[in-house]
């Protein structure tokens, strides 16, 4: 029987799935604390000493762990306490690169997984599984079915592109209710106290811009 939480997790991860225009893309290729189909869990702190001797860009973006298929590059690659989070890009000129881009904009396709080598390990027979304390990480690779049903792709991270996109973006980043959303998008600062006076709370409403502000300079 499949485990509602993990059930509900996939569910979550697949409706969010999203690439931007560019080919970027962010999401976990391994999860931490989760026994994945082939009996491992990786522990927390298991890809520090990799990820201090090795940059990102020498981690290699794949299909399917295929070294004859790179695919793109990878920026980013740090532990959470999630797991292992990547941030890289398709490179679209290339075939696969670019099918694989129309397969994630359908939902077809959204997993990741990682090709490694096990430095330290001890088998735990309480949970029947071995528990990875140490992995040389060689490469990411996008996936159709990844052994660990957890690494997946997330809501990618793009630019507004239309009023009512940054009006979404002013109540999700700034938290501002959407009469003030859609306020700030048509009028500007100043529409905030036109209508109903001038809000309770200027400083609260500075604070806010200031979210919104730093979330733009992480796009």
């Amino acid at each position: 029987m499949a485990n509602p939480l993990v059930a509900r997790d996939l569910s979550i991860a697949r409706t969010q799935t999203q690439i931007a225009p560019d080919g970027s893309f962010s999401g976990y290729a391994s999860i931490f604390s989760v026994k994945d189909t082939g009996g491992d869990i990786v522990e927390p702190g298991a890809f520090a000493a990799t990820l201090k001797d090795r940059k990102a860009n020498d981690v290699r973006l794949l299909w399917q762990h295929d070294p004859r298929e790179p695919i793109g590059v990878i920026h980013s690659l740090k532990e959470d306490e999630r797991g292992l989070y990547v941030e890289g890009r398709l490179l679209l000129e290339i075939e696969r690169a670019k099918a694989l881009y129309l397969l994630i904009e359908a939902g077809a396709l959204d997993a990741l997984s990682i090709g490694y080598k096990v430095v330290a390990a001890k088998s735990d027979p309480t949970v029947k599984a071995r528990r990875i304390t140490q992995i040389d990480l060689w490469e990411v690779s996008f996936v159709t079915f990844p052994m660990q049903p957890l690494a997946r792709l997330m809501q990618a991270k793009t630019l507004p592109t239309s009023i009512r996109e940054f009006e979404a973006f002013l109540r999700d980043a700034g938290g501002f209710s959407r009469k003030q959303a859609a306020q700030l998008a048509s009028a500007g600062f100043k529409a905030l106290g036109q209508n109903d006076g001038p809000p309770e709370d200027w400083q609260g409403v500075a604070d806010r811009l200031k979210a919104c502000a730093k979330a733009l300079r992480t796009l």
